[in-house]
């Protein structure tokens, strides 16, 4: 659950609100998400675009349009919405045909992520809750998904040194909740590599990766084992407050 105060953005720094009647409408939303009287409990999310081989989607709730033309690697911020159950539809930019859609059911007070994931043939929503506190300035909090969909399980560890996350297998923590959890680090920058599970053979390599005081972080492994230009084997980062 997020911790008591107003709700951090990421990218777009727009917050919204969805009206209890369904999606009827989109308000803009100043104040912190209190549980009182005047601003009941809501729920937040935001999507990412992690389809490698997509050029861009649109991506809806409940038959709204919340992101368009939605380019691969890119994420929207947090938005509010009332708790419940809503469909979430992802579609070729400009295209009026779902490719997918997932029911999603959102709880009071809690923040999810949504990725758009796997290859447009195979495209799926998956969500993740976004459970954290956020560490002191000295500190990061930070999570590993493998969202490569032909990488096998995968290490990310720090270039030459200890895995920080150990045998991560495409969308694992669908099915295992605890890899959805966040580790702290000491903040600072790192090199680091992904490494066939169990092995020293890398993979990939990211040296100066800035990690900031204060800052929650989500690291995705994205891309195509063997993919060349934008679909290369890479990192993709989403921040969850700033």
């Amino acid at each position: 659950m997020l911790e008591p105060g107003c709700l951090k953005l990421i990218t777009m720094k727009k917050t919204f609100i969805f009206f209890l009647s369904g999606l009827l409408g989109l308000a803009a939303l100043d104040s912190c998400n209190k549980d009182d009287n005047n601003n009941p409990p809501t729920s937040s999310f935001g999507l990412v675009n992690a389809c490698p081989d997509a050029a861009a989607l649109d991506m809806y709730v409940n038959s709204s349009l919340i992101a368009s033309n939605f380019t691969y690697g890119s994420d929207t911020g947090y938005y509010l919405l009332t708790p419940g159950t809503y469909p979430v539809q992802i579609a070729t930019a400009g295209s009026s045909t779902f490719l997918v859609t997932e029911n999603v059911t959102m709880s009071p007070g809690i923040a999810y992520s949504i990725f758009a994931i796997d290859s447009v043939s195979s495209l799926k929503a998956t969500v993740v809750q976004d459970s954290y506190t956020t560490p002191a300035a000295d500190s990061v909090r930070v999570r590993f998904f493998n969202f490569s969909p032909n990488a096998p399980a995968m290490d990310l560890a720090i270039t030459g040194g200890a895995v920080l996350f150990p045998a991560r297998s495409f969308n694992d923590q669908e099915e295992n909740a605890s890899n959805q959890q966040f580790i702290t680090l000491a903040a600072g920058t790192y090199n680091l590599e992904a490494r066939l599970a169990g092995t020293a053979s890398v993979s990939l390599t990211a040296p100066g990766y800035q990690m900031e005081g204060g800052k929650v972080y989500t690291i995705y492994l994205k891309g195509f084992v063997a993919g060349t230009g934008t679909q290369s084997l890479g990192l993709g980062t989403v921040v969850h407050n700033e």
